[in-house]
């Protein structure tokens, strides 16, 4: 496990686990999020495909992303493994809304400068909203992923309930 893709649905927790594995086993944490948004108003990376590229050039990483579509190809051919948070709408969603509701409420300060506003659950863009309305299709996107055959040499590990990921963390 040298370099690691966290993957799933919104909310299912691929930042903290992610962040986590680069901190037992010493790898570089890349934020994803943090790269793709690098302004106000949420603007995003012009430079986004070139810096992935060099991320996943480097022989150990942990990446908290099932990747934008730009990039997705890349760094699944680049994994060695997948780790999949495959929670369902029930877990990931109390999850979501409990972050977004401390985030606008305590105005913390996210990706670019950003910040989650009272106006922005308004958004079909806010992770809420984003987390119930993709749930589904990210799941099976996933899915097709580890079952496709260009992706059989991952080491793949498919969570169903945050205990199963906690327990797995516990016996690393």
């Amino acid at each position: 496990m040298e370099r690691i893709l966290v993957v799933g649905v919104t909310g299912a927790g691929k930042s903290t686990l992610a962040r986590t594995l680069g901190s037992r086993l010493g790898l570089p944490y890349v934020e994803m999020d943090a790269l793709y948004f690098t302004g106000p108003d949420w603007a995003t990376n012009e430079y986004f495909s070139g810096d992935v590229a060099r991320v996943v050039a480097e022989p150990r990483w942990v990446v908290d992303s099932l990747g934008h579509p730009e990039v997705r190809d890349l760094l699944w051919d680049r994994a060695d493994t997948v780790m999949w948070l495959d929670y369902p709408r029930r877990v990931v969603m109390p999850r979501v809304l409990r972050r977004s509701l401390r985030r606008t409420v305590t105005r913390e300060v996210l990706f670019g400068g950003n910040r989650e506003t009272w106006a922005g659950w308004l958004s079909r863009e806010h992770p809420a909203w984003w987390a119930w309305s993709q749930h589904r299709g990210r799941r099976r996107e996933i899915g097709g992923r580890v079952r496709d055959p260009r992706f059989a040499p991952l080491n793949t590990f498919r969570f169903t309930h945050p205990q199963e990921t906690a327990d797995w963390l516990a016996s690393l």
